[in-house]
């Protein structure tokens, strides 16, 4: 007996456990298979038959299928979690074992023979009860186990699941099979109007999104109001809608995860709902990219990124490793956030060559340096001082790096013959009422005047020189001194989240799809003839009231607007403007290839007189002349405003 349990155990078949009682369980099946086959292949005539010989025959079968099953461990499966997957295993272990049997039962065959029908019927009959015991343990098991959720002292959530898919299936079945499951789904909708009236898993098509109102008020009349809406697999352009009326109806609104996401805990498996993405909120479509010119950009190229542990620069960074360049080099003046950038590169890219350099651009001579040892093909200039109300108290520091770093930055590449520098501008440029507003349109102008100079100087000495790509947008999601982290700690602390103005709008992209567009505009900048000097200009979609995206933060939290967490007025800011602009008329900007880049018309500014002006800038910075420094600015960018 000690040498039996050890031999089981050594195949994976522990003694008296469950798959010992499936074990046999489908071995004796298999044994009552044939009989039944044989009495159904001649009925009464049965008795006729030796009975020792029959014996002899099921002992072969069962010894046969027992052996296979044994084999193809067909008893692992747990019969809890059958399906279709399972019943195809079934079919193939019962094919083969009737396909071994066939001949033995031709060899045992003496004064009698069984009727060449019977292991045809027995293959039939077989696959019937391993299966059917399957299915009828499963049905079973589910039944009891809703039994319990029947009588539980703990209410379940009432949801409507909105869409039918495979992710839809997997949670239905899940919640409805577990005891522990939170929610109790009273409803389907689905666009597809042939499925209203029909049902899944026992949950009735009520209807489709277009009456979904209406389908919400008919369950509460009923007293089924659901407290959740749930999406299976939504699209851009109904997350924005459902948002507004599950906030009218007063419900939450929450998507089911992937399937790779599936939860399986301790005592529970099912899958948990996750809450709306701020980003889903935007409503924007997958933009189309071209990413093979984007891999020829970069793959196999010295690059180098400034500001490369800021939100921008470190997205870039992340972005750019996965076109596999020749050398990154990391470039900020923070040491923390380089540190922290280059341990990402270590955690995620370890194959790709890098080095760290701690500089300030405005530091020509580091700089300088920098490029010269460095040799980058291509730079990414992300590094700039961006919070408008530091800007307006400190606007020496903000000239300093927007202007006079952009521009120490832009004349290390001309010198060494970088092939291309991208430089990353913002929509406050555009009528600017700030000083950083400001300072980023100087450095704009002078970046697209040191690309027309480079290229008419190509033009006479026949050689490549390097191209200045401008590239223009609005806010991203989560960025460093953004809104958005500003409402989650002020979330987390009870509220009240703070809004300057309720008339306050902003333009909105998250920083995966603004970094991809920034990498497939500098491939349009390199690869294609665009004329010189020009700018491109990011597809921002719909501007965002930050009132709605306060409301909406708080909706995502499964909290209540005004009630739960209210919202205060702070007044507009110093250099703070109600609304932005993504580019000037003058402009005039025109579609390239890509749908979600345009392309503006080159700025009129003369290269020589500019770099002339931006000298004296750099004077009266250095030496702290805030009066003469921001006069000189205001002629620079005339369209610089200043608020009161």
């Amino acid at each position: 007996m000690n040498f039996l349990r050890q031999y089981l155990k050594n195949k994976s078949l522990p003694f008296f456990n469950k798959s010992v009682v499936a074990f046999i369980y489908d071995v004796t099946m298999a044994a009552l298979s044939l009989l039944i086959a044989l009495f159904l292949r001649v009925g009464q005539a049965i008795m006729a038959y030796n009975p020792w010989y029959i014996a002899q025959h099921v002992a072969v079968y069962s010894l046969v299928c027992a052996g296979v099953y044994f084999w193809t461990q067909l008893y692992c499966s747990v019969w809890r979690y059958v399906s279709i997957r399972e019943l195809i295993a079934v079919t193939k272990a019962v094919s083969l074992a009737v396909f071994l049997y066939i001949p033995l039962a031709f060899f045992m065959s003496q004064s009698q023979s069984l009727p060449r029908s019977v292991p045809i019927i027995g293959w039939f009959i077989t696959i019937a009860l391993l299966g059917g015991g399957r299915f009828a343990y499963r049905i079973s098991f589910d039944w009891l186990q809703k039994s319990k959720y029947s009588f539980s002292p703990h209410p379940r959530q009432n949801i409507l699941l909105i869409g039918v898919n495979d992710q839809a299936d997997l949670f239905i079945r899940e919640t409805q099979r577990s005891s522990n499951s939170e929610y109790e789904i009273i409803g389907l909708i689905d666009d597809e109007k042939s499925r209203i009236g029909r049902r899944i898993h026992g949950i009735s098509v009520l209807g489709t999104i277009e009456n979904l109102q209406t389908i919400i008020e008919n369950l509460t009349r009923k007293g089924l109001k659901p407290e959740i809406l749930v999406m299976a697999a939504p699209t851009p352009d109904q997350i924005k809608p459902l948002m507004k009326l599950s906030e009218k109806m007063e419900l939450f609104l929450a998507q089911l995860p992937q399937m790779s996401d599936l939860n399986q805990a301790k005592g529970e498996t099912g899958m948990r709902l996750k809450p709306v993405a701020l980003e889903d909120l935007l409503g924007r479509p997958q933009a189309s990219l071209d990413r093979e010119s984007m891999a020829q950009l970069i793959l196999g190229k010295r690059v180098l990124v400034t500001g490369a542990g800021g939100s921008i620069g470190g997205e870039l960074v992340q972005q750019i490793c996965a076109f596999k360049p020749a050398q990154l080099t990391l470039l900020d003046h923070s040491e923390y956030l380089l540190y922290t950038i280059d341990q990402e590169v270590q955690e995620k890219h370890p194959h790709i060559p890098r080095s760290m350099r701690l500089a300030d651009i405005t530091d020509a001579n580091r700089i300088e340096n920098i490029i010269k040892t460095e040799n980058p093909h291509l730079v990414f200039h992300a590094a700039a001082l961006k919070h408008v109300p530091i800007a307006e108290h400190n606007p020496i520091e903000n000239i300093l790096s927007n202007i006079i770093g952009t521009k120490n930055l832009a004349e290390a590449c001309r010198v060494h013959k970088v092939q291309a520098m991208v430089v990353i501008s913002t929509d406050k440029a555009i009528n600017p009422t700030n000083v950083m507003g400001a300072t980023k349109r100087v450095a704009e102008k002078y970046c697209q005047a040191l690309d027309i100079e480079e290229l008419s100087r190509s033009r006479l000495t026949k050689t490549k020189e390097t191209r200045y790509i401008t590239v223009r947008f609005g806010n991203v999601l989560g960025s460093t001194g953004s809104v958005i982290p500003l409402f989650q700690r002020q979330l987390k602390q009870g509220g009240p989240l703070t809004v300057t103005d309720p008339k306050m709008t902003r333009y909105f992209m998250t920083i995966h799809e603004a970094v991809e567009l920034v990498l497939q505009a500098a491939a349009l900048g390199v690869s294609e003839s665009t004329q010189a000097g020009s700018i491109f200009v990011l597809d921002m979609g719909e501007p965002v009231k930050i009132y709605d995206l306060a409301r909406q933060m708080i909706r995502l939290a499964g909290l209540r607007p005004e009630i739960d967490i209210k919202i205060s007025y702070t007044g507009a800011r110093p250099g703070e403007k109600l609304y932005e602009e993504l580019f000037y008329q003058s402009e005039e900007l025109q579609p390239t290839r890509i749908q979600s880049i345009q392309i503006g018309k080159p700025s009129t500014e003369n290269y020589l007189k500019l770099s002339k002006a931006l000298k004296e800038l750099e004077s009266l910075a250095r030496s702290h002349n805030s009066p003469g420094a921001l006069k000189l600015l205001k002629q620079l960018a005339p369209e610089y405003i200043k608020l009161d």
